[in-house]
């Protein structure tokens, strides 16, 4: 293969050039490079006023092509879609990467249908995984045999399984087709993935990642390593969130030949739309562009910003952060966290994650998610110390408050992850997922208190982070029942269930 130039993005830099040629165009879409936004002899004030709005859109539609001559096919890559893949595979370490155009969702969708090809194929996932990988199960009509995930002392967060539970279930399910993980967590959590790859690799089995908050990791010496430096197969990034493309932008890493590449290109042409965004592509191939010129330069300025704001924590003795595990910790939950993810709990419980989230809203800082207990920011490497004073100083108020109500009566505060440790044993048997909803006259409506001991109908799935705490046909307990009663005391938001509040919950209607 010719040398790659790092300092090209050529997938972008062909938008530019379609863009200069100003060619009259007689194809999709339909907007014509934006020219249905330009105004002709109209200068009313309120055409002036719509056209000064919508010009950042005509900016962007210049470069909102199709498939025409230079601009290649994704599905079937020749030319700069193709080059673009290939400097961002050399940039990320894999040996073959593709370019997604629907988030890590539709990497995981393609990873599940490209492993479990056949009705009943047996696929082994991590309890906590995204609403995503159940939905890919359904798609490929696969069997899930979940293993519970390790659950951290301190936080109560559960992270991913250990490997002797991985190993433990590849030896009752040697017809498995492969296991599935996600680490780093939504909290930046991440466990031992050499030792998982060598594990599964043992038995001839694919290792799969959801690595949808790390595609930064491996990129600077202050962060962990990768999943393909570790040595997974098959890995999806979420590019936008931790790195600088667009939203939906995102990755599919390959490497080895436990995958059949053929069959996750024809999966992906079939989840993906035959006219995907170029824009989003285009994104990704300048994201990748920046890391290559900058190298670890790139993450100088965010690093600085989030180390300044951990350790100015320290003056505000209310507020506990999750921290790194100590050293040679042999029970720890996990043995890597992302700099970038930084949780933050109230030390008193005075204040939830929900209404730590509600303050700094109002304050003007924006959290990426909040449980039961916690809150959760992102730094990155477009972070600046700004950011970090103005979230600090933020908090700073929120803890002036906390001493004002130092005297109040502090409400119990469990977390509702700790539910996942407690969910199903630690390797499930074989679970069936399919596409068939449910008849009408299969389930019943009843009150939250009354569904204990009866089986789920739905999915109660809180967002973020999008891991279902229940999933059809798993069995409720009266633990659970508490777990979604303080949920719905605490206005969690909820996906998956008819009844968004969750005083009422569907159950399978018993026999």
């Amino acid at each position: 293969m010719p040398s790659l130039n790092h300092e090209r993005a050529p997938l972008y830099e062909a938008l530019l050039e379609y863009r200069e040629r100003n060619n009259r165009t007689f194809h999709v879409p339909g907007h014509k490079n934006g020219q249905v936004y330009e105004k002709e002899g109209q200068d009313t004030q309120q055409v002036r006023s719509v056209y000064e709005e919508q010009t950042v859109l005509r900016h962007l539609m210049a470069l909102d092509v199709t498939e025409i001559t230079g601009t290649d096919d994704l599905h079937q890559p020749t030319g700069v879609i193709r080059e673009a893949q290939e400097l961002a595979a050399d940039c990320f370490g894999a040996k073959e990467t593709y370019f997604l155009v629907n988030g890590s969702t539709v990497g995981n969708l393609a990873l599940i249908l490209a492993c479990c090809t056949e009705p009943g194929d047996v696929l082994i996932v991590q309890r906590n995984v995204h609403k995503s990988i159940l939905h890919g199960l359904m798609l490929a009509g696969a069997h899930a045999v979940f293993v519970t995930p390790q659950l951290d002392a301190q936080s109560g967060l559960p992270t991913a399984p250990t490997v002797a539970a991985i190993t433990e279930a590849l030896e009752r399910y040697p017809a498995a087709r492969g296991v599935l993980l996600c680490s780093p967590n939504y909290y930046g959590m991440g466990v031992d993935l050499h030792a998982m790859a060598k594990a599964v690799h043992a038995q001839g089995k694919p290792l799969l990642i959801d690595e949808a908050h790390g595609a930064h990791y491996g990129l600077h010496p202050d962060l962990p390593v990768s999943a393909i430096q570790c040595g997974a197969d098959g890995v999806v990034q979420s590019t936008h969130k931790m790195l600088s493309s667009l939203t939906m932008s995102a990755m599919l890493h390959v490497q080895g030949d436990r995958l059949d590449r053929g069959l996750i290109q024809q999966r992906l042409a079939m989840l993906q739309s035959s006219s995907p965004s170029y824009p989003l592509m285009a994104s990704l191939d300048v994201s990748r562009r920046w890391i290559h010129i900058q190298g670890a330069d790139a993450f100088t300025r965010g690093l600085e910003a989030v180390d300044w704001f951990r350790s100015n924590m320290k003056l505000l003795p209310n507020f506990t952060l999750l921290t790194s595990p100590s050293q040679g910790e042999e029970e720890a939950a996990y043995v890597t966290l992302d700099p970038f993810k930084v949780t933050v709990s109230d030390r008193t419980g005075q204040y939830s994650g929900y209404e730590l989230q509600e303050m700094l809203e109002e304050l003007g800082c924006v959290p990426e998610m909040s449980d039961v207990r916690h809150v959760v920011f992102v730094f990155s490497l477009g972070s600046t110390m700004e950011d970090a004073k103005a979230l600090f100083h933020a908090l700073e108020q929120i803890y002036q408050r906390n001493m004002e109500a130092r005297d109040s009566q502090i409400p119990s505060c469990e977390n509702h992850t700790e539910i996942l440790s407690n969910t199903s044993m630690l390797v499930s048997e074989p679970i069936p997922f399919r596409l068939q909803p449910l008849a009408a006259n299969a389930w019943d409506t009843v009150p939250l208190e009354q569904a204990v001991h009866r089986q789920v109908a739905e999915m109660v799935i809180p967002y973020p982070p999008g891991i279902p705490l229940l999933y059809p046909g798993e069995y409720i307990t009266e633990e659970m029942i508490r777990t979604l009663q303080q949920l719905s005391q605490q206005g969690a938001k909820c996906q998956g269930v008819y009844d968004s509040t969750l005083k009422t919950l569907r159950v399978l209607r018993n026999e």
